[in-house]
């Protein structure tokens, strides 16, 4: 493990370009910060195996496969018939249309990111998936209107 304080500016620029590109060849990361080719190797292999790099990650373009639709539900569980939150989180991460199930602190015990293809869609699977599966009491529906992409706590 890497405390924050071992990072130098070299490292948290290796791991701003491996979070845009995490594709790039170690030459061509080097060339974007300026530290020869070895060092940029070695630099990464020690962010590798202090567990700082956490696998790699494909961004799919879910409007280009169709998916024009993202909601955040916010879903509390119902209090009668106490359901367990593994059998919960094991049936809503089942629904493919599911891009993220998060156990959360609040007004709800979930936050859920659900793509759709259009509002029509969006509500089948609420009302065929979503609202059906055991436990689910109150579901409050945000749709997505824009996001940005910020860079993170290392720039």
């Amino acid at each position: 493990m890497i405390a924050p304080a071992e990072l130098d500016a070299q490292d948290c620029a290796i791991l701003a370009v491996l979070q845009e590109d995490a594709r790039l060849s170690t030459g061509a990361i080097a060339r974007r910060i300026g530290l020869s080719q070895p060092a940029t190797w070695r630099r990464i292999r020690r962010l590798a195996e202090a567990g700082v790099l956490a696998g790699q990650r494909l961004d799919l373009d879910l409007e280009a496969l169709g998916f024009t639709v993202t909601v955040f539900l916010g879903i509390k569980l119902a209090t009668r018939g106490r359901v367990s939150l593994e059998d919960f989180e094991r049936a809503i991460s089942a629904i493919p249309e599911v891009q993220g199930v998060q156990h959360v602190l609040g007004l709800y015990d979930y936050r859920v990111r659900v793509v759709a293809r259009d509002l029509a869609d969006f509500e089948r699977i609420l009302r065929r998936r979503i609202m059906t599966l055991p436990g689910v009491g109150d579901v409050e529906a945000n749709v997505l209107l824009s996001e940005e992409r910020l860079p993170g706590p290392l720039g």
